[in-house]
């Protein structure tokens, strides 16, 4: 099993935020974890890359495993590092000042492999079009949906084989959102095995082969992605009936 969470309680001061909750993750899958806002989505995907700490949260007890290493002893730089797991984060966070090609260069910055590096940048922009289109344009300057490429491409950059996605459709338009998904699902095809925390369930469930059901910092629900979508609890709650 490529990841491994087992028993995960995680606090924030005096409140509990994840329960012990449970889950893994097969190499070359996408997996989900569906919920509403509070639910301990973020919560989850923060403490994976080992940086609970910084947005003032504790990992209490539990385990976390990646390819059978204790991701407790790791640092949040080790993670990405050399354990090669990537978070894109709500919100995508690039450097505004900077422009795309910058961005996507100084992703790569500590890695001492150039002619890799410059692969990985046709890769970058074999994927996303768009970046190449615009990579002397400051990041500022791009739409939403550009942003969120422009995000998803600097994790590509780090050359990992875990990617963790934090709400990859929010705030983007329709169309938008199935260019990224068909994008990420590209991604995947490619090697990479992606974890993915997404409000919109149709698309999360449509994308993804195994889905896991968070509710206020505990796993309700699990199995795969076509089976978790035919429960009618999950109908219901997330998928308008």
């Amino acid at each position: 099993m490529l990841l491994s969470i087992k028993d995960l309680f995680v606090t924030y001061g005096a409140i509990e935020a994840l329960h012990g909750i449970s889950f893994d993750g097969e190499e070359g899958g996408i997996v989900t974890l569906i919920g509403a806002n509070g639910a301990g989505k973020s919560t989850t995907l923060w403490s994976i890359v080992r940086q609970i700490k910084e947005m003032g949260g504790k990992v209490d007890s539990g385990s976390m495993e990646f390819k059978g290493e204790d991701l407790s002893k790791y640092s949040p730089h080790d993670v990405v590092n050399k354990l090669g797991i990537t978070l894109v984060p709500e919100g995508r966070r690039v450097f505004s000042n900077m422009s795309v090609l910058e961005n996507l260069k100084i992703a790569a910055f500590g890695r001492k492999d150039k002619e890799d590096v410059a692969q990985d940048l046709e890769r970058v922009f074999g994927i996303f079009p768009r970046l190449e289109e615009r990579k002397s344009q400051l990041a500022d300057l791009l739409s939403g949906g550009e942003l969120q490429m422009l995000a998803v491409g600097r994790s590509l950059m780090n050359r990992g084989s875990l990617m963790l996605l934090d709400e990859p459709s929010m705030g983007l338009a329709p169309i938008l959102v199935q260019e990224l998904f068909g994008n990420l699902a590209t991604i995947n095809k490619e090697g990479s095995t992606i974890l993915l925390v997404e409000q919109n369930a149709h698309l999360a469930l449509r994308y993804t082969t195994k889905a896991y059901v968070l509710e206020t910092g505990t796993i309700t629900l699990s199995g795969s992605s076509e089976e978790v979508g035919k429960n009618p609890e999950v109908k219901k709650a997330y998928l308008g009936g």
